[in-house]
């Protein structure tokens, strides 16, 4: 793995830590403004509602844990594609999914990493 791709799996590993721990802040930071992410039900969603998830509650995590990854980046793009194992609850519907999910990063003017476009599907 040379260091562009391990760039990339610490920045997913920050992802993984404030999803756990319902960090705003932190996903505000990680998510760029333009987000388009589609669930594994097919829904689309920007930023905003994401993180609304996370801070109202409605989407709490106990556990996310990866399996396989597949890493690849080309300038200032970054792809992710890996295996999931998602536990914790949507509003009072607890669920425990294994998913494969493909996340785009992007990398800004700044030199900041963000997310830009992420898909879940069942695995």
């Amino acid at each position: 793995m040379n260091a562009a791709q391990e760039e990339m799996i610490a920045l997913e590993e920050q992802l993984r830590v404030a999803m756990l721990g319902a960090d705003v802040d932190a996903l505000d930071r990680l998510i760029a403004p333009d987000l388009l992410f589609t669930t594994h039900m097919g829904q689309v969603i920007g930023k905003q509602q994401d993180l609304d998830m996370h801070r109202s509650g409605l989407l709490k995590f106990r556990a996310i844990e990866a399996g396989e990854r597949l890493v690849a980046v080309h300038g200032p793009v970054g792809v992710i594609s890996a295996r999931m194992n998602l536990v914790g609850s949507f509003g009072e519907a607890p669920f425990n999914l294994d998913l494969r999910y493909t996340r785009t990063w992007r990398q800004g003017d700044d030199g900041r990493w963000q997310i830009l476009a992420g898909h879940m599907s069942i695995a």
